[in-house]
């Protein structure tokens, strides 16, 4: 027993790692660290770079990296409002409580005068709220706004 002991104990010497050794594969990034640099670029209002940045780091996975395609697409000088809502659409299939997706859907259907469209993001929005969330009550005051606007 005593031989086995030693013996593990020596195998696992020689896999012991040192403090300051190098992992032998890179850490990766999370999504999150890969999409801020398009959401800085996004806060700063620089749309097209988003693109560009969203681009390199193609997350096709994940929920936000659709939504912030979609919103850059829709609030590009040029907006693409057709890839903006199949960025959406694409957010919303991968998580279909995604609270963002959600009400910038439903903000792009008021561009479309897809009022009930967006009525049913807002509904949609309520529930995956639960108690009330900043992206409700944005999208519900875009929705007053949309209906004030109508004769």
């Amino acid at each position: 027993m005593k031989n086995i002991l030693i013996a593990f104990l020596m195998t696992c010497s020689f896999h012991a790692w040192s403090a300051d050794s190098a992992p032998s594969q890179p850490v990766s990034k999370s999504v999150a660290e890969m999409l801020l640099p398009a959401r800085n670029a996004i806060k700063g209002g620089n749309y097209e770079k988003a693109v560009e940045l969203l681009t390199e780091v193609d997350q096709k996975n994940s929920a936000d990296w659709h939504n912030l395609m979609g919103y850059s697409q829709r609030k590009k000088a040029v907006p693409n409002l057709p890839e903006a809502e199949k960025y959406y659409i694409s957010a919303l299939n991968i998580d279909v409580n995604h609270r963002g997706a959600l009400e910038y859907y439903g903000e792009l259907l008021l561009l479309k005068n897809d009022l009930a469209g967006a009525e049913k993001m807002l509904a949609r929005l309520d529930k995956a709220c639960r108690f009330g969330c900043e992206e409700f009550q944005d999208l519900k005051q875009s929705i007053q706004k949309y209906k004030s606007k109508k004769p």
